[in-house]
């Protein structure tokens, strides 16, 4: 079977990892790595013995698939010209800097009958892929994705850096979005929005409280999810997922009108795996199947979208912080 060209645009902190698991991707030759930093790039080339391409432009034609992994701001035009010259594409999450362009990306990618993958790496934690099999009615959300302070990614907000992961999930076992927002953000270390805590109202009944900083003393990243007769509490960073639930046929202890109810808890069976190998591997697969890939522009624009409704919320409650303040 013939290998997939691939090539890797952008060799920052992301970039660094994708060259390093497509390197050893069964069914993947590495053409070439491609940075707007000749210094970094000439580096990483070196560490994987692995061609520089000096343009993006000079993909064309050289490889079958790149992955974008370059300021978000870069996204669409960067994406845009992989598409038109009829490569497959994987760029990173925000597919774009607005939903509008990730719309376009979206319906370029279908119309010229082109991949376009977006990288919402959680998609492809073991826990999470774990979780979407016990799902049922989701009915309440409480996340908490929470990272110490970085320099990386201050272009954007911290819900466009951190909370859209989490975003992306919902919307993915909802199957639907969101008839009401709720929001409030500040900024502390930047510019941007740094903390954020948002509620979500669905049309179904469901609603998710979501909390995302970039500021904190600690790393978090955990979800809970209730349905019906049941509570999942999922830890990312360690792959897990407990499931607890009532189970009154198997309680000893009876009451006057039978049974006592019992909590019980187990394990949901998870093969743990690291996500960006999970991730690439689906990829690799939807370019050499011409399948839909697992998470796709479609839906990584609907993500965006809510994204941007949120910010538009945490801009609304700072106006009104702002008269309440001049007014004391």
């Amino acid at each position: 079977m013939k290998p997939i060209r691939a090539a890797v645009v952008g060799t920052g902190a992301f970039g660094r990892n994708h060259v390093r698991v497509l390197r050893h991707l069964a069914g993947v030759e590495l053409a070439g790595i491609c940075d707007a930093k000749p210094e970094r790039a000439a580096a990483l080339a070196a560490e994987h013995d692995c061609p520089i391409f000096p343009s993006v432009e000079a993909l064309h034609g050289k490889v079958d698939a790149a992955v974008v992994a370059t300021p978000t701001s870069t996204h669409a035009a960067i994406a845009r010209g992989l598409l038109e010259a009829g490569i497959d594409v994987l760029v990173e999450k925000p597919i774009a800097q607005s939903a509008a362009d990730g719309q376009a990306l979206a319906e370029l990618a279908e119309r010229s009958g082109r991949i376009l993958q977006v990288g919402h790496l959680e998609r492809f934690n073991p826990a999470v892929i774990a979780l979407e099999r016990a799902a049922t009615i989701p009915l309440f959300f409480e996340v908490h994705r929470l990272s110490v302070f970085s320099p990386r990614s201050l272009d954007i907000d911290v819900v466009l850096d951190l909370m859209i992961h989490d975003l992306d999930i919902v919307l993915a076992l909802t199957r639907e979005e969101p008839d009401e927002i709720r929001a409030a953000g500040i900024s502390v270390l930047s510019h941007r929005v740094d903390i954020a805590n948002v509620r979500l109202a669905f049309p179904s009944g469901c609603v998710a409280n979501l909390t995302a900083s970039r500021v904190s003393t600690e790393t978090v990243r955990k979800l809970r999810l209730f349905q019906p007769g049941q509570y999942i509490s999922l830890d990312y960073q360690r792959q897990d997922a407990l499931s607890f639930s009532v189970d009154a046929a198997s309680s000893s202890a009876a009451g006057p009108a039978g049974p006592l109810p019992q909590i019980g808890f187990k394990a949901l069976p998870v093969e743990r795996a690291e996500p960006l190998q999970l991730e690439l591997e689906s990829f690799v697969a939807a370019v050499r199947g011409r399948s839909r890939p697992r998470v796709d522009a479609f839906q990584a624009t609907n993500a965006l979208r809510v994204a941007e409704a949120i910010l538009g919320k945490i801009q609304e409650h700072a106006d009104l912080v702002a008269k309440t303040l001049e007014r004391a």
